[in-house]
């Protein structure tokens, strides 16, 4: 299980009733993907000494399990993450499995706070080589989940992305940040199989330079704790359309 996970849920237990709903298998980059193709399977299990529950698919699917299957009442929030590897951008948020379990949780009326913390670029995508300590960000999320299960969130906010820079100390700052547009320049690399077959990994170059006031300037270049409050709500501005609509009459 991956460090960042089972930190939060030591430092949540500490302060409150916890009862962690677990995808049974890392799923990075599954979005708000949910399974209706097969059976979801529940599977008991113990977390450091704490009962909880596995299923067999994405975090979305364990959020759906947890607030309509396990819980009997709804909890008063839902903590996801402490993600290895930071979630920042829309390009991040998007594809999260960690964020979009969150976003999956304030449809579902639970008020849920995304963890994600950066991590060397060498080790993504290998949890088992992400030797970093999560100890001091879990102890921040709990203090965050403890104000919000009192407070709930503020009026217009469904979800908080909360993102650890690599190196906090517990003199690292939290600040208000907005999410960056982009992170990445995207690329397609192709290579042969041994039997001449081409194939190809999808990946990225991350920028350099962020804009001031991002979440990706804040943690990647300030080393700073972000706060992004999000809302579910992607309704843009209708300006303009009515002449579209118009034009299909």
């Amino acid at each position: 299980m991956s460090p960042g996970v089972r930190a939060l849920i030591k430092a949540l237990s500490e302060a409150a009733d916890v009862t962690p709903v677990l995808p049974e298998e890392p799923r990075s980059g599954t979005s708000m993907s949910l399974t209706f193709h097969k059976p979801v399977r529940i599977r008991k299990i113990s977390v450091g000494g704490k009962a909880g529950y596995s299923v067999s698919g994405s975090p979305a699917d364990a959020v759906m399990v947890a607030l309509n299957r396990i819980y009997k009442e709804k909890p008063p929030a839902m903590a996801s993450g402490i993600n290895i590897g930071d979630n920042t951008s829309l390009q991040d948020i998007f594809a999260s499995g960690t964020v979009q379990a969150a976003v999956q949780s304030a449809f579902l009326g639970v008020p849920a706070v995304a963890f994600s913390m950066q991590i060397s670029e060498n080790v993504i995508f290998s949890p088992a080589e992400a030797m970093g300590d999560f100890t001091l960000a879990a102890e921040h999320a709990a203090k965050v989940m403890s104000w919000v299960a009192e407070h709930g969130l503020p009026k217009g906010v469904d979800i908080l992305n909360v993102n650890y820079p690599m190196n906090m100390t517990r003199e690292t700052k939290t600040v208000y940040t907005y999410l960056s547009k982009k992170k990445y320049d995207n690329y397609i690399m192709e290579r042969m199989d041994p039997r001449g077959r081409p194939y190809y990994w999808i990946w990225g170059n991350r920028a350099e330079r962020y804009p001031e006031g991002s979440d990706a300037r804040a943690v990647l270049e300030d080393g700073l704790i972000s706060m992004t409050p999000l809302s579910v709500n992607m309704s843009a501005p209708r300006d303009g359309i009515e002449g579209l609509i118009k034009s299909l009459s």
